[in-house]
Order: C-alpha cells, then sequence, then structure tokens
C-alpha cells in the first residue's frame, strides 16, 4: 500500500465513523474543505502515526503545515523515518 493510498483510506474511513460528507480527495482540495473537522483530522493523524510509522507534525519543529490534499499527502511522503 502506497503512503497516498493509506492515507486516502483513512480519510474515508474516519468520514464514514464520524458521519461527514467527505469532499472528492484531489491534490487541490483544501483540507478545510474535506468535509472532516479538527477531531476528524486528529483521528487520522493518530492512525497514520501506527500505520505509516511517522508522525511528521511532531518530527519537525520548523515544518510549513500542509493546506491542501495534495501537501498532505507529500508532508508524509517526505517525512523522516
Amino acid at each position: 500500500m502506497t503512503v497516498r493510498s493509506e492515507i486516502t483510506s483513512q480519510f474515508a474511513e474516519v468520514a464514514q465513523e464520524y458521519d461527514k460528507k467527505l469532499a472528492p480527495l484531489t491534490d487541490e482540495l483544501e483540507l478545510l474543505e474535506s468535509g472532516l473537522d479538527s477531531l476528524c483530522f486528529a483521528v487520522v493523524v493518530a492512525r497514520l502515526e501506527v500505520s505509516l510509522g511517522v508522525d511528521p507534525f511532531s518530527a519537525s519543529e520548523d515544518a510549513v503545515f500542509p493546506v491542501t490534499f495534495g501537501e498532505f499527502v507529500r508532508f508524509y511522503e517526505n517525512a523522516p523515518k
């Protein structure tokens, strides 16, 4: 499973579990318009840490936080392991 497919899967699972309508996940989609709220994002990040073995949000103090889904995916793809 690729990083992108794992992230896409987690977004979809969390949206379903929290009864959220998930927008189509394109690279240009702004995360604030994805349909997920802050609790959902926290759950996604926690699950990705388990499944991918990395939390890029805590790995770098000076990281620029992603705004779009594509940036979010690249944030994980480029995270130090």
